[in-house]
């Protein structure tokens, strides 16, 4: 095995033996489940427990196998140390928010391991950090921040190891002295964190499990919205909203300027729609239920802006006046709602259409001012940070060949003044181009596919091509810059990305028809753009690979199991391959019944068995070559989803290519992991493909 040195990228964060060749033996050992009278077999239910001796011996024996064979692939070293090379750029900043005139956002400088959470008096003042988690070794992150209203104090949240169960602190952001309140258990994970001010800023209302008994690890269920006063302690925190109200619930807190009005737009799981509720004198009342299927809110001054779907799929504006009285705001336009946001004295609505975003401001009136002239085509809205009436707004975007950079709009005159880009460590970046083409799916719903190449490249019919999407829960795939996938093309590579069913790049309708009865869509969406590339003679069946996460990775999985020869080379990272188990042995799973439904229902059940990537390994069947990832403490999707299928396609596969499963002990579902793990998954990926898809890598 090769010898790294200490200051080196590794691709496993634990030492294995020299594996067994072929891939270490796994036992089947009978188990079963009866659902609607069927019965599942599950050979490998012994695989689900962490704590068994025999599973850790199982899991550093995979290790193993999985770096043996890795390093045997030609040239992996060196496409490693290029992937690192691109991802050392200058200094990144992500996720801007002004308070108070202040702004703040996440910095990161290359390769330190996590970002540091800095503050500036926007425009002119002098960046300071506030905090930085690099000192203890970045296996620590920030998971989210809230300034109060006058930007005076910073409340913000942290995870360990991946874990994101969060822990609340709160800072004087003057003096940027900690104060002693700490919050544990403000969700992560399994439900998002929240937190909402009080005008006043002697407290805030945030989200957290219910407390456990002392000595007992938390029960990731049941979330409340619970009011924190600064100096008391975490155990006299009283519930405000959501005692009862389900056991996976969800919350978004939106405060209006000044914290004068606090809505939350309540989920059962995720995927759904929202129940609108408005605090009153003190208490919480509802305005809008689930039939309303309202997506997204945002306070522009004291009017609370909705985003309704279930009278228009592509997203209509209600507004909520500080009178009471609620009416349409804006009717359905070109484009799917995205976002909401203030600016200046109106506000904007971030908008798509398919892989094409764009801003368009409206006047308090919602009278349309101008489409903000950012690039056409090609580029991901990263964010806005304004406040309402303040002429200037900061807008961060990016694009395929273009790195993140922040322009300062005026909204009187339209103009953008570049005020912070992102240099990359090469100049390649601007040569790529950017070629659209559709897949037809079986239904004969058109599928967009964006395809990335260097000049020169241009299809002959066995160009190594990697395919990615996501397919689920609401979330496009947008145009985002490639960083050092850039390795991968400069090498005479493609990379292609689908906007298939179940994202919400044409709206709700284009989710709903990807989600519970209907997921067998997104499989067929996908499928189709494998065919669309091969169709374009960009590629065949011999240098195709695919590549998707979480529910992404339960694509991967369908793809594996439905069309086994289509493919040659598999990365799945962190999936959902056991749908049968996933709901009911795992915490997550029960959030994950408004997008995937339930096995409790006999059609959802029959419809799930007939995908569900485990259930559908055929023995005997020639699989591609296929790279699962995990990790230990993922608190999304459990690790033995991985562990399981890759002993069923291990144990099934005939065609002699490598089923590799590589678990990270210290990591979770990728939220909050340190660069080097982030580059090193990059680097592990693009290095299977290269060796499974022929690849030049020198």
């Amino acid at each position: 095995m090769h010898t790294r040195s200490s200051t080196e990228m590794t691709l496993l964060d634990t030492k294995g033996a020299p594996p067994e060749v072929p891939p270490p033996h796994t036992a089947r050992h009978a188990a079963s489940s009866t659902l609607h009278g069927v019965v599942v077999q599950d050979p490998y239910r012994w695989l689900e427990n962490p704590d068994d001796p025999a599973v850790q011996q199982w899991i550093k024996a995979q290790n193993g196998y999985t770096e043996h064979v890795i390093d045997t692939m030609p040239g992996n070293e060196a496409l490693s140390k290029r992937v690192r090379a691109l991802a050392i750029t200058s200094t990144t900043r992500s996720a801007p928010r002004m308070a108070g005139g202040t702004l703040f956002y996440m910095q990161e400088t290359p390769p330190q391991p996590q970002p540091v959470l800095m503050a500036q008096a926007w425009p002119d003042g002098k960046a300071r950090a506030l905090v930085d988690l690099n000192k203890d070794g970045g296996g620590e992150a920030i998971t989210a921040y809230w300034p109060s209203p006058s930007g005076r104090y910073l409340a913000y949240g942290t995870a360990e190891g991946g874990s994101e169960l969060t822990t609340i602190h709160v800072l004087d952001v003057k003096t940027g002295q900690s104060l002693a309140d700490t919050l544990p258990y403000a969700g992560g994970g399994t439900t998002p964190q929240g937190l909402a001010w009080d005008a006043d800023e002697h407290g805030f209302v945030y989200v957290r499990f219910p407390l456990p008994p002392s000595g007992q690890d938390v029960k990731q269920f049941n979330a409340e919205l619970v009011h924190h006063t600064l100096g008391a302690s975490a155990g006299s925190d009283k519930v405000v909203f959501g005692k009862g109200y389900s056991e996976v619930a969800e919350y978004r807190l939106l405060s209006s300027p000044g914290a004068k009005r606090l809505a939350v737009l309540a989920n059962i799981g995720d995927g759904g729609a929202a129940e609108v509720y408005v605090r009153r004198d003190g208490h919480f009342q509802k305005l809008l239920g689930r039939r309303s299927n309202v997506r997204g809110a945002s306070w522009i001054g004291q009017r609370l802006v909705l985003e309704e779907f279930a009278a228009a799929p592509r997203g209509r504006l209600l507004v909520r006046e500080p009178s009471g009285e609620l009416h349409v705001l804006l009717p359905p336009a070109k484009g799917a709602v995205q976002g909401v946001t203030p600016m200046g004295d109106g506000f904007a609505v971030v908008r798509s259409w398919g892989p094409d975003w764009w801003i368009d401001q409206y006047d308090d009136h919602a009278k349309f001012v101008r489409r903000v002239p950012l690039p056409k085509s090609g580029i991901g809205i990263g964010g806005i940070a304004a406040e309402h009436g303040r002429e200037h707004a900061l807008i961060s975007y990016g694009g395929w060949g273009l790195p993140s950079r922040w322009v300062d709009y005026d909204t009187r005159t339209g103009k953008l003044t570049t005020v912070f880009e992102v240099k990359p460590a090469s100049d390649a970046y601007a040569k790529i181009r950017v070629q659209r083409i559709d897949g037809v799916s079986k239904d004969g719903t058109h599928v967009p596919v964006t395809v990335l190449s260097m000049p020169g490249v241009t299809p002959n019919g066995k160009r190594p091509t990697i395919l990615y999407s996501y397919g689920g829960f609401d979330i496009p795939i947008t145009p985002h810059f490639v960083g050092p996938y850039l390795a991968w093309l400069e090498r005479g590579g493609v990379l292609a990305y689908a906007n298939i069913r179940g994202g919400n790049e044409f709206g709700e309708a284009w989710h709903a028809q990807g989600q519970k009865l209907h997921k067998q869509n997104v499989f067929d969406d996908f499928y189709a753009a494998g065919q669309a590339l091969k169709k374009a003679h960009w590629t065949d069946t011999a240098h195709l690979g695919i590549m998707g996460g979480s529910n992404g990775g339960l694509l991967m999985g369908t793809q594996i199991v439905q069309h086994p020869t289509a493919y040659r080379a598999v990365v799945s990272m962190v999936g959902i391959y056991d749908m049968i188990r996933h709901e009911t042995n795992f915490a997550n799973g029960k959030y994950n019944v408004s997008e995937y439904g339930s096995v409790s229902d006999a059609a959802q059940f029959r419809a799930t068995l007939k995908y569900s990537p485990l259930q559908n390994v055929k023995p005997k069947t020639p699989y591609p070559a296929v790279l699962m990832t995990t990790g230990a403490n993922d608190p999304r999707v459990a690790p033995w989803q991985s562990r399981k299928f890759t002993a069923a396609l291990q144990n099934a596969s005939n065609s002699g290519q490598p089923i590799l499963l590589l678990t990270r002990m210290h990591a979770g579902h990728g939220i909050g992991a340190p660069f080097a793990q982030r580059v090193g998954n990059t680097a592990l990926a693009l290095g299977f493909f290269a060796g499974e898809l022929g690849l030049d890598v020198h």
